[in-house]
């Protein structure tokens, strides 16, 4: 069992039309060189691949890539795009499932951490995605940091997205760490459809405690995909552990 909250079929039918900054080539591009880069010549092992928006164009650059994904409903949509041979997913939790070989690279992109909603289970991760690295070999994660300089004392709620067909705005528990993303989304006919998720988030400093629980050690922490340096002001990191020789 798992904390995490499955996809889906209807979220997963349109989730890439509904993420067409993130599948755009200016942040795919330096996402897929960052990867590449890290993995060599070795294996590559998605944490909740989802529809392969990053592990597909990962695959097309030569990095034999294997996903491990919570809903079925996303792998099927990814299944639509690469076939079994060429990108192996194994239906499962990021926590505990386990597939064969070693890897150079393991890899948790876009906030896809915090869908694991408990400490323990967040700790589990970094244990998992340890067993499955080589000597030698990274685990990177992308995420959010919390918008603390835009939250006065006594706000819980931080709006992230206001345009013509898109409202959203996270609210923020400090006790539990727990945060919902809310979504109003309008559609062709004029009504709005509403969604939400949950998350843990965890801070960067924990992030590394988790690490050194599994045996790992940071060799890296930017700002975003192309390297950029984290500030005070950076609502984003990309943290890369290694696991020692």
């Amino acid at each position: 069992m798992t904390s995490s909250e499955p996809w889906s079929r209807e979220t997963a039918e349109r989730y890439d039309a509904g993420e067409t900054v993130m599948t755009s080539p200016a942040v795919l591009g330096p996402t897929v060189d960052f990867l590449a880069r890290l993995a060599g010549d070795g294996r590559a092992l998605e944490f909740a691949v989802g529809t392969g928006r990053v592990g597909v164009p990962l695959r097309e650059r030569g990095v034999p890539v294997t996903g491990i994904e919570l809903s079925e409903h996303m792998a099927a949509v990814l299944r639509r795009k690469v076939d079994e041979e060429t990108l192996p997913v194994v239906l499962g939790d990021m926590a505990t499932t386990v597939v064969p070989g070693g890897f150079s690279l393991v890899y948790l992109v876009y906030n896809t951490i915090s869908n694991l909603l408990t400490q323990d289970e967040q700790v589990e991760c970094f244990r998992n995605a340890a067993r499955h690295l080589s000597p030698g070999g990274r685990f990177v994660v992308e995420l959010g940091l919390l918008p603390l300089r835009r939250m006065p004392p006594g706000q819980t709620a931080v709006p992230f997205d206001v345009s013509d067909r898109h409202l959203g705005f996270d609210t923020v528990d400090p006790v539990t760490q727990v945060l919902v993303s809310h979504h109003f989304v309008r559609e062709e006919d004029g009504r709005y459809r509403r969604g939400n998720s949950r998350h843990r988030y965890a801070s960067p400093a924990e992030l590394d405690l988790m690490a050194r629980i599994a045996g790992l050690e940071l060799e890296q922490r930017v700002a975003d995909w192309d390297g950029s340096p984290l500030t005070a002001d950076s609502e984003k990191h990309v943290s890369v552990w290694r696991k020692p020789a």
